[in-house]
């Protein structure tokens, strides 16, 4: 290699070295210096994930959500079953204030009661004959109602307007239609029968009461049964008819066990609507004659509100409470059997 040669590949060599170091320059000068580079790194590293993640805000909103029912829970129905365990402990003298700790003696009370047996007997026959007669009524009105005809939407608004209406006032005026001479008597008069005292004869003040109590809920259950109705498919209908089955087939074959999740639903709630029904007794009867309509819940506002046995009112309280739960309990466990296609 003669020299002029040699000369031009130095040259070539140094402006690639040349050109490589400003490229690093540049380089550096644009995303700074390595040791910057790896400080951020470190520091982004060390920093974490953000707080606020999405499942946080998701978990968040969710709390927000059912903050309303949860407070509702807790200050109507936890606290006042915590206070009246406590008060169910002690002797309370609402006139003076003083507190007398008595431990489970109001619970023994309970066994020494003689009107005991006579409230719980009243509170099975009225609890009874509501649940009875509510399910079937509505479910009767609900198979009646499904079919298209004229009239329809009049006659389900018409059985379902006694819901809407206050129960205070739904009761003072079946309470002057049963008096000796009211409405309901006049009418029997017209036809040549002679109607009882419908709210001072024993025989026939519980009646009263419960029909009352039916005629003014029955719509609720009308309207979900009626509902459920609507979503049997109609294709079930057909393929049945097709094969001849006839209406009663058809109803315990197919619509029954398909509205069996709403016949749960409705019990259970017919049940513990029953079992706290209080403004019906106290209007109409005030637990009279004797003690043919005093049911448990109307028994519990005597002995705490009238007589002034607040210790034994909240026994009586927890009483109904566990009765409550307990047939809640056994409906709930009893839907393997009653509810189609419940495992």
């Amino acid at each position: 290699m003669t020299m002029t040669g040699l000369t031009k590949t130095l040259a070539k060599s140094r402006t690639r070295a040349r050109t490589k170091a400003r490229t690093r320059t540049r380089t550096r000068t644009r995303t700074g210096t390595p040791d910057a580079s790896r400080a951020s790194a470190r520091a982004r590293d060390t920093s974490g994930p953000p707080f606020w993640t999405t499942r946080r805000r998701d978990v968040l909103a969710g709390y927000l959500f059912i903050a309303p029912q949860l407070a509702g829970v807790v200050l109507f129905v936890l606290i006042p079953v915590c206070l009246a365990i406590w008060y169910s402990l002690n002797d309370w003298n609402v006139f003076t204030g003083e507190q007398t700790f008595v431990g489970a003696d109001n619970y023994a009370a309970l066994a020494d009661d003689p009107q005991l047996a006579s409230v719980l007997g009243a509170t099975a026959v009225f609890c009874g004959g509501v649940v009875v007669l509510n399910i079937s009524l509505g479910l009767l009105l609900a198979v009646l109602l499904n079919r298209r005809f004229r009239g329809a939407t009049f006659f389900r608004t018409l059985f379902f307007s006694p819901v809407v209406v206050s129960v205070v006032a739904w009761t003072l005026v079946w309470g002057f239609l049963l008096q000796d001479n009211g409405g309901v008597n006049g009418l029997l008069g017209a036809v040549g029968i002679e109607g009882p005292n419908w709210l001072q004869n024993g025989d026939t003040a519980m009646l009263s009461v419960i029909i009352t109590q039916v005629i003014r809920s029955v719509g609720v259950n009308m309207v979900l049964f009626l509902a459920a109705l609507q979503g049997v498919p109609a294709q079930l209908y057909e393929a049945a008819r097709i094969d001849g089955a006839g209406s009663r087939v058809i109803f315990t074959r197919i619509t029954l066990p398909l509205i069996s999740p709403t016949v749960l639903l409705t019990a259970i709630i017919t049940v513990v609507g029953a079992l706290q029904s209080f403004a019906q007794i106290a209007v109409l009867t005030g637990g009279g004659p004797e003690l043919s309509t005093t049911v448990l819940v109307y028994y519990v506002f005597q002995q705490a509100f009238e007589f002034n046995h607040i210790g034994y009112g909240s026994t009586l309280a927890l009483m109904l409470l566990s009765f409550v739960m307990l047939l809640t309990l056994m409906q709930w466990q009893l839907r393997r059997k009653w509810v189609f296609h419940e495992e």
